[in-house]
């Protein structure tokens, strides 16, 4: 029963798929409390504003809301707390110097997930914010996804 909780947990940023284009995903472990994994568990995160700055060669992730654990009592985490992101020498490196080459990019998360091993996992994306016509763009190609959707639908 408890593996399949873990497979089920999936909370995603739906909004930065919408607001950026992104150009590069990766897969990074968060630094967490207990209190702060066990509220992961239970589903209560929320990534709607959350975004990736660097302080001192380390990624960090910022407006992550972990809501506090109900049976935390007085062990209980701050909700926003900055987060260290873990990631390889050469992933950091590697985001490092794209970001300082292109100051328009940002680091945004995607989707918080539990691994096999029972780990928080945080897919994150190099990212490009899009401009007003690029949203419009995507919001006619979801429309004409789901009018094809319907369309097949109702023949079927």
């Amino acid at each position: 029963m408890a593996a399949e909780k873990k497979d089920n947990l999936n909370i995603k940023n739906r909004k930065a798929r919408f607001e950026y284009e992104i150009l590069d995903k990766y897969t990074a472990g968060i630094q967490l409390t207990g209190s702060e994994i066990k509220s992961i568990r239970s589903g209560e995160a929320n990534l709607k504003e959350a975004y990736c700055f660097f302080r001192k060669n380390e990624l960090y992730i910022k407006n992550m809301h972990i809501a506090e654990y109900t049976h935390g009592g007085v062990y209980n985490h701050d909700p926003l707390r900055v987060r260290k992101l873990l990631l390889t020498k050469k992933e950091l490196k590697k985001l490092l110097e794209k970001k300082k080459k292109d100051k328009s990019l940002t680091i945004v998360a995607l989707r918080l997930f539990i691994s096999k091993r029972g780990f928080a996992k945080l897919n994150i994306a190099l990212a490009k914010g899009k401009k007003i016509h690029d949203k419009r763009h995507s919001i006619k190609e979801r429309e004409s996804k789901r009018e094809l959707q319907r369309a097949l639908k109702y023949k079927g």
